[in-house]
């Protein structure tokens, strides 16, 4: 078989939904597993590391909101929960830490196609790519017209 176990990783925005309708169609044809992630990053991260104040219940907060939207957004796809897993951290370094535990043989992830400047400071699924511990595949984004 080609690929066991796909985890797809999604930031939950209707988007993101190209990245799991390409990962269940692709886990259907090929009778592979699909695990839906979705990485929450620290707040002190987004805001340059130095936040003078103490964020856990923002953070906790944020985890929660995370959880309720990962459900209504897996809602039409019918995964168990052990397949819908909420991460907390830098995203590139989630997702290969989830795809190895979870024994994953392929990563998918969105990109919007940038080029230029964009592509220069880098994005998610570059970052994902380089380091990989199995094949990865970038599901193209596109703007809801």
């Amino acid at each position: 078989m080609l690929y066991k176990h796909l985890l797809a990783a999604v930031d939950l925005i209707d988007e993101c939904r190209a990245i799991a309708d390409h990962a269940m169609a692709l886990g259907k044809a090929l009778d592979a597993k699909v695990t839906l992630l979705h990485v929450v990053e620290p707040l002190a991260m987004a805001y340059g590391g130095d936040v003078p104040m103490d964020l856990s219940t923002l953070q906790q907060q944020q985890f929660e909101q995370a959880r309720e939207r990962m459900q209504a957004f897996a809602a039409d796809y019918a995964l168990p929960a052990d397949q819908l897993q909420i991460a907390f951290g830098h995203p590139r370094q989630e997702i290969h830490r989830l795809s190895k535990e979870l024994d994953c043989d392929l990563i998918m992830v969105g990109s919007h196609g940038r080029h230029g400047l964009a592509l220069l400071l880098g994005s998610t699924a570059n970052d994902v790519l380089h380091g990989a511990p199995c094949d990865v595949i970038a599901v193209r984004l596109r703007k809801p017209e």
